[in-house]
């Protein structure tokens, strides 16, 4: 074979070959549109996602099939053969199109819309309407005699709360609707004025009989909490709080009865501010200023201000200082979709009675300083708290250095518990300041999820566990049961609350009726190991009942009612309390 021959050679094995591949794709192609065809037309009959999204809308079949649908029982193979012979070029022409460029989806309706339009222009609107009323779903159908009331009860019959509004009121009210007046720029076109005063508060009077600490009083007790706040901007405002009838722990009351009573009026007064403290954003502050959107939000208070972590268990004092935090941030890389930081120190005002010490049941709470970091993380399909603390001691406790660690951990399992598991510790170079406390808080959600509440808290506590800061000097389980915790006003007895050396819990069980009033049930114990720390633990096992009743009987006026009875092995008398209490909000 010459170099000729080779030539032509190649040259028809080439074209016969692309040939080949040519037409086995030609091939292959005819053969999927079939089956896509046939299988767009099976799932438009059944009704796809497309019908399920949209009920009017459905996907149509091909033409030629509909065409065969619609053929009458008695036509022919041979008439339907000449009458699609008619089409079958402009059929070929748009196939080749849509080869080229596939085919837009057909919806019910849509062709035959635009054919009406083009024979009659004038049906255009009325077709355009009919071609959205394909896409969406129908409004909603009212029965003839429509009873607005009836379409409450559907969401429990909730009505809007009319709260009281506060004695003192001007400028801008707080939590109202409506036409305001137009905002002075003073602060910024970006950080409008909202000038308001309000002065609001409550009066709580309780009358009790205590046997506690080896006293038996009987009292009527009062105390007034009064709240002045004065807002400068939406973010920035200045807050004042005073307690003008009670000197720290003590409360104005008169003890009328009981072995121990004096039976004479106690006046306790004290009218400086219980805080007093500056709050706002440097994010709002800084539009203001420079007329640009602060692309940052920076919330930061300073003065008296008080320091609430934990629910209250890790810190819950008015301290002088500032703080400020890092809000609404989160990590993709760390899987956190949303965490908080806040950063706070304080320089007077920290009480922390056991470490630093107190005189006469007033706290000493000007002899250090506290420095403190804390952080709130949605993660691990729960919520997360952790925070360090550390006190420095001056003065007579200067050199005293006592570290505060926290962390805790709240999630529901299973839609039947929720839990929250706490850890507290500190450790220093001060005289029994360091311990260890773990709780559980567990409650089980009912068929009743919402009313009734059956709730099981346990604690182990080793050493000399304490909350960073307490202004009321309670311990780390006042949150343990309703055993555990004063009332703040008469003296009312509580189980040993520090945690020291010992475990225990309290099991109860509270039920909100219509969430109209409140009744509550528990039992409790501590139950001491190890040798107790003198002045804080407890040597023998303690076991406590405690009951508590609630109703509000207006929207300002409530009345709650409580007793204990609480027994100490090897003590010569039990303890007990039961009191009565009216509060109003104003």
């Amino acid at each position: 074979m010459n170099t000729n021959d080779r030539l032509r050679f190649r040259g028809r094995t080439t074209t016969a070959t692309i040939a080949l591949v040519a037409g086995s794709y030609l091939v292959m192609s005819g053969t999927m549109a079939v089956t896509a065809a046939a299988q767009g037309s099976g799932d438009a009959a059944k009704g796809g996602w497309l019908t399920q999204l949209w009920p009017g809308a459905s996907r149509v079949a091909p033409a030629e099939t509909q065409a065969d649908a619609a053929q009458p029982s008695g036509s022919s193979v041979h008439e339907k053969t000449a009458a699609g012979n008619t089409a079958a070029a402009s059929k070929r022409k748009a196939a080749g199109k849509e080869a080229l460029f596939g085919s837009a989806p057909q919806y019910v309706g849509a062709s035959s819309i635009h054919e009406k339009n083009a024979a009659d222009p004038a049906t255009s609107a009325a077709a355009k309407t009919a071609g959205k009323d394909d896409l969406f779903r129908p409004g909603p159908q009212y029965d003839k005699n429509y009873d607005a009331k009836s379409q409450v009860d559907i969401y429990g019959a909730k009505t809007a709360v009319d709260p009281p509004r506060p004695p003192i009121e001007i400028g801008r009210a707080q939590y109202t609707s409506g036409a305001y007046d137009e905002s002075s720029t003073l602060l910024g076109q970006l950080n409008p004025l909202l000038p308001g005063l309000a002065v609001y508060g409550d009066w709580r009077t309780a009358v009790a009989y205590n046997s506690n600490n080896g006293k038996d009083i009987a009292q009527i007790a009062t105390r007034l909490n009064i709240d002045v706040d004065f807002k400068f901007t939406g973010t920035e405002r200045i807050h004042a709080f005073f307690a003008p009838i009670q000197r720290g722990n003590a409360f104005t009351r008169y003890e009328f009865g009981g072995g121990d009573g004096n039976g004479k009026f106690n006046e306790e007064f004290d009218l400086n501010p219980q805080t007093l403290f500056f709050e706002g954003d440097l994010g709002s502050l800084y539009s203001g200023f420079s007329g640009k959107e602060a692309s940052f939000d920076l919330p930061f208070t300073v003065g008296l201000f008080p320091l609430f972590l934990q629910n209250g268990i890790w810190a819950n004092d008015a301290i002088l200082g500032g703080a400020v935090s890092i809000p609404a941030k989160n990590s993709a890389k760390l899987g956190l979709p949303n965490f908080d930081t806040t950063f706070f120190a304080a320089f007077d005002n920290v009480d922390n009675k056991t470490i630093l010490g107190s005189n006469n049941n007033i706290n000493n709470n000007n002899n250090a300083n506290i420095y403190g970091v804390t952080t709130f993380i949605d993660a691990f399909s729960g919520y997360i708290e952790a925070g360090y603390g550390l006190i420095q001691g001056r003065d007579d406790r200067d050199g005293l250095l006592t570290n505060f660690v926290t962390a805790a951990y709240t999630r529901r399992y299973a839609n039947t518990l929720s839990n929250s598991t706490r850890v507290f510790a500190n450790f220093g170079n001060g005289k029994d300041d360091e311990g260890f406390a773990i709780l559980s808080e567990n409650s089980l959600i009912s068929g009743l999820p919402s009313t009734l509440i059956p709730y099981a808290n346990f604690f182990v506590g080793a050493g000399n566990p304490q909350p960073l800061v307490d202004g009321n000097g309670a311990g780390i389980l006042k949150n343990v049961g309703i055993n555990f915790e004063t009332d703040a006003l008469t003296g009312y007895p509580k189980l040993n609350d520090t945690g020291s050396n010992a475990f225990g819990g309290a099991i109860g069980l509270q039920y909100l009726f219509n969430l109209d009033q409140q009744l509550l049930f528990e039992v409790a114990t501590v139950q001491p190991f190890g040798d107790p720390i003198a002045g804080i633990g407890v040597a023998t096992p303690q076991y406590a009942f405690g009951v508590r009743y609630q109703v509000p009987l207006s929207r300002a006026w409530l009345f709650r009612a409580d007793a204990t009875y609480q027994i100490t092995e090897g003590a010569d008398e039990d303890t007990f309390g039961i009191r009565a209490e009216v509060r109003r909000k104003f």
